[in-house]
């Protein structure tokens, strides 16, 4: 047991790593790709990116999940974990086919230009590629082990960076550039059922079993319900601003879109060792549980908050790092932006509601966010464009914070009071910050004002309590552990 507790630490610790490098990878080949492209090719690409992107949940619909719960109840049999992933693959084929005729079908029934369809195609050879991916990483999970799947994450996108440097370099066009991630997606593949097939000794084939399929198949209902929501208020908008607007503007939405994803790293991170704490803290230790909470709001509120503040204040010199045709980016930046401290913190109340039982809540939360992200995109990007967008992501993260920590109260006994407080030195701290980043941008480089605001900040949060110094060796411990 203590064994296999230790297999776990060890299997984070390489999953946190392991995203953490993915992320600033990928934001290295988007900043490059937004570098060499105009705002309207860029917007090409990643418009079908985000249909495939979408349409990809209909592949999966929660399988993968509830293939990593099952797998562990079944670890000493192997026949059984060979007819579940069996059952996976011979459900997942057919939902493929429907999912690729179906981008096919609206991409062709709205005219897009060839140019675009083009990419759209290739972009469904990744969709479905790592989806099964997805699935025989989702199986390694079940065994307890996330080694192989964290180095494939990375692989992959330097397989991406590479074969994409080469497309712009050699100037070969959208396609080929589109054919780097699928270049990726083949490794995945082809390393994640190799891994199954030689390492764990299981067959990669269908098995049709229509008793089990049908019995399986009702497990992913809640979490298919849950990932098709998600999925939609994550790349709706980019597929939104395509048909509503234009693919200008889908470029300069896709700067301040890949950097607050980017970002979101550090939250994701820090909810990957934090779930599990909430769980076994509802079952046994309520007060830690309240504690853990409060704790999680107060570092991920010190995080965000001056991220927040500086990126505003520095958006126009941010945006010239990309390309001066992307200035009118600076806008959208700005406003989203202003939500990254809902972002953020939506994250550890999420798997607060998720680690308690309130799956269902959690998962009508989101769908009230995405009906009200709907409607505010069908009104707004018609007439403001880019910007349109990024009023809808700032307005939703606050409707999502909203909801959550409602139902917060009902879970534990938080003291509300006493994280406002910390909100507002931080803010006070953060403030300091922005008017020393303010006055000195243009004057000094922006690599020396960002490490000098971070100083100032550091400097006014201790000052102030925002930040004490024993939560930084609590920090600092944690992270030698």
């Amino acid at each position: 047991m203590e064994r296999k507790i230790a297999n776990i630490a060890k299997n984070t610790s390489y999953f946190t790593l392991a995203l953490v490098v993915q992320k600033v990878i990928s934001f290295v080949f988007f900043a490059f790709v937004a570098r060499n492209l105009v705002p309207d090719d860029l917007g090409k690409y990643y418009f079908a990116i985000s249909l495939t992107t979408i349409f990809a949940i209909f592949i999966d619909l929660g399988l993968s999940n509830v293939l990593t719960r099952e797998v562990p109840k079944l670890e000493n049999d192997k026949l059984r974990v060979q007819k579940v992933l069996g059952s996976v693959i011979a459900i997942k084929l057919p939902l493929a086919v429907f999912s690729v005729l179906s981008v096919a079908f609206l991409i062709n029934l709205f005219d897009y230009p060839a140019l675009t369809r083009y990419l759209v195609y290739i972009s469904c050879g990744s969709m479905v590629l790592d989806s099964f991916s997805t699935t025989f990483f989702a199986t390694m999970r079940g065994f307890h082990n996330l080694k192989y799947e964290s180095a494939a994450s990375v692989i992959f996108q330097m397989i991406t960076l590479t074969f994409g440097f080469i497309a712009i370099r050699l100037n070969l066009g959208l396609p080929f550039l589109m054919c780097a991630m699928l270049m990726g997606s083949v490794f995945n593949f082809l390393y994640s059922s190799s891994l199954l097939v030689f390492k764990w000794q299981l067959a990669i084939k269908p098995i049709y079993d229509r008793i089990f399929i049908k019995t399986f198949f009702v497990l992913t209902v809640p979490f298919a319900l849950y990932g098709v929501i998600q999925r939609f208020y994550m790349y709706l908008d980019t597929v939104l601003l395509s048909r509503l607007a234009s693919d200008y503007h889908v470029g300069l939405y896709q700067i301040p879109f890949k950097i607050v994803f980017a970002l979101q790293f550090l939250p994701l991170a820090f909810v990957a060792s934090l779930y599990p704490a909430f769980s076994l803290y509802w079952k046994s230790n309520r007060e830690q549980l309240t504690i853990s909470f409060e704790r999680a709001l107060n570092y991920l509120i010190v995080i965000s908050l001056p991220i927040s503040i500086g990126t505003i204040i520095l958006a126009d010199k941010i945006i010239l790092v990309f390309k001066p045709e992307y200035f009118e980016a600076v806008l959208p930046l700005r406003i989203i932006m202003a939500s990254l401290l809902f972002i953020f913190i939506n994250y550890p109340i999420g798997s607060l509601l998720n680690a308690c039982d309130r799956q269902k809540t959690n998962t009508r939360n989101i769908a009230i966010v995405l009906a009200c992200s709907v409607v505010l995109n069908f009104v707004l990007i018609p007439k403001f464009q880019s910007v349109g967008a990024s009023i809808t992501v700032l307005v939703t993260n606050i409707l999502m914070f909203m909801l959550g920590i409602f139902e917060a109260p009902k879970i534990i006994n938080f003291n509300a009071g006493k994280i406002f407080i910390i909100f507002l030195k931080v803010l006070t701290a953060g403030s300091l910050m922005g008017i020393f980043v303010y006055f000195l941008k243009n004057t000094l480089p922006i690599l020396i004002v960002i490490p000098g605001g971070a100083i100032v900040f550091a400097i006014c949060s201790i000052a102030i309590g925002a930040i004490k110094i024993a939560d930084i060796k609590s920090v600092l411990k944690t992270a030698r552990n």
